[in-house]
């Protein structure tokens, strides 16, 4: 077995300390939402991180940060990465580990004087998490030619489209949409990423051969009730549009509750007019997902929820209007690449599981362009998309030495991309 270079675990812990500087700090935890200010200082930190390693660095019309490190032979390159933004109030280690592992990996194969054959790329996506816009993976979805004219007309609750919110950060959505990248220069994609969930915690294993993104339906249903005062109309008489949003947030839990092997449901916000306690509500808007890795759930559970939304609804004289936003479909990883990264993990003498994604990633839209795996590390009791995040140091490190051992077992491999 050729020996595989050790990351830096302190250069990784101290990077991680070093971004996680750049949040709104008026808000708890660390947000670092999309064409936020400390979003826009935390990218000029990326690229002088990507050239202090060693890569030669850009910054395309949809902002990705992309990072290379030539190889011997050019070619079909491997690509590694993730994205640094976060959702609001969130933590220092979901998509953050994934690019600072893939740069910390073409830097201990510079030092140690590795060289691939195929170039080794290095991304930072442009944002990952959901966002007002309603549209996530920005940046993923430019290259991977699935950022649509649509999605820059999308606006977010100030009335703001996203192509003038991209023109504002000084990209160029129109150009964004026609930068995909040509399948035949990707030989293959691979993504650390922390766990976001409980398993590998809980079965003290170190790491997950990932088998599976899930899709993620979003939906926003509006409920359109009629006013009336407080205190004189009849419980009988009453058409609440609150009510029955607060009945949908049920509906939306028992779809949930019933998915027989792998699937999730969630409301996230309501909104309501007039908002008085001395007003029967007449317009109520929500918004809630599901997320499965079996695509034949999600559609019968977007069948349900609406069924069971709609028959409340009409029993209270609420007239509504659901609006879905599919997100992506669920995408497995390739099998190639699952063996692949079991094999490295085990060499290198760690445990391995096989485990779903609930999450969605940018890894689901790069699977357009080529093989794609993705490799989990624990996160502590599961907690994710909070200011508890926490993955320990030594957990990052295993990850980066497993991704180091994929990418350089893909990089002797012939025929990758029709495996």
């Amino acid at each position: 077995m050729i020996d595989v270079p050790e990351p830096d675990a302190e250069r990784l812990a101290d990077g991680i300390a070093e971004i996680a500087r750049f949040h709104d700090s008026s808000l708890p935890g660390w947000s670092r939402e999309v064409f936020s200010e400390p979003y826009r200082a935390s990218r000029d930190w990326v690229r002088g991180r990507m050239a202090e390693a060693g890569l030669e660095v850009t910054a395309d019309a949809a902002g990705n940060i992309v990072g290379r490190l030539p190889g011997t032979h050019g070619g079909p390159a491997l690509v590694t990465g993730s994205h640094t933004d976060t959702v609001r109030q969130g933590g220092r280690f979901d998509g953050i580990v994934g690019v600072l592992a893939g740069i910390e990996v073409a830097q201990r194969l510079r030092e140690t004087g590795v060289r691939l054959a195929h170039d080794l790329v290095v991304a930072d996506f442009l944002g990952e998490e959901a966002n007002e816009f309603g549209i996530s993976c920005m940046g993923s979805r430019s290259v991977a030619g699935v950022l649509l004219p649509e999605h820059l007309d999308r606006v977010d609750g100030s009335g703001q489209r996203l192509g003038d919110a991209m023109a504002a950060f000084g990209l160029d959505p129109q150009a964004a949409l026609r930068q995909a990248w040509d399948p035949a220069d990707v030989h293959a994609y691979v993504e650390l990423h922390v766990e976001q969930g409980p398993l590998l915690e809980r079965s003290g294993t170190s790491i997950g051969v990932v088998t599976a993104i899930a899709g993620i339906d979003r939906m926003l249903v509006h409920f359109a009730g009629l006013a009336g005062h407080a205190g004189t109309t009849p419980m009988p008489d009453r058409h609440d549009a609150l009510v029955s949003a607060a009945a949908a947030v049920l509906a939306v839990e028992r779809v949930g509750c019933g998915a027989p092997v792998h699937g999730v449901a969630t409301t996230g916000h309501i909104e309501s007019s007039p908002g008085s306690m001395g007003v029967i509500t007449d317009r109520a808007r929500l918004w809630a997902e599901i997320r499965s890795v079996d695509g034949d759930w999600l559609r019968g559970a977007r069948r349900r929820i609406v069924d069971e939304i709609t028959a409340e609804t009409r029993a209270r004289g609420v007239d509504i209007d659901v609006d879905w936003i599919s997100d992506q479909d669920p995408v497995p990883t390739s099998p190639l690449l699952q063996d692949v990264v079991a094999e490295a993990a085990g060499g290198l003498g760690l445990s391995w599981t096989a485990v779903p994604s609930g999450a969605g990633h940018d890894a689901a839209h790069l699977a357009r362009l080529g093989p794609m795996g993705m490799i989990f590390v624990p996160s502590a009791g599961g907690r994710s998309h909070c200011p508890e995040e926490l993955t320990a140091t030594e957990d990052i490190a295993r990850g980066a030495h497993v991704l180091a051992a994929t990418l350089m077992s893909l990089d002797r491999r012939d025929g990758v991309r029709h495996s």
